[in-house]
């Protein structure tokens, strides 16, 4: 295996890793903000109330997501196979 071949690959998997995790992060930092922007307002400071919101917004999104991320798995696991089988 050449030294682009490697690197193609390692693009590929922080690629893969990117779009699968991708909506959860965004997701987090939405609420997140969302949530930071209600304790300004109302000046409500507490630290725990972050956590619930954004727990229930991941597992969500986590369960929305799924079928998407198992095939960009797939997917990806297809190539390294294909690069496997071709030497």
């Amino acid at each position: 295996m050449t030294g682009p071949e490697v690197v193609d690959i390692a693009r590929q998997s922080i690629y893969t890793m990117l779009q699968i995790a991708a909506p959860m992060m965004i997701v987090a930092l939405v609420v997140g903000v969302a949530i930071a922007l209600l304790q300004a307002l109302t000046q409500v400071q507490e630290m725990t109330l972050v956590f619930v919101p954004k727990i229930v917004s991941i597992f969500l999104v986590l369960l929305l997501a799924l079928p998407f991320m198992g095939q960009a798995m797939a997917s990806y696991m297809h190539l390294i196979a294909q690069k496997i089988v071709a030497g």
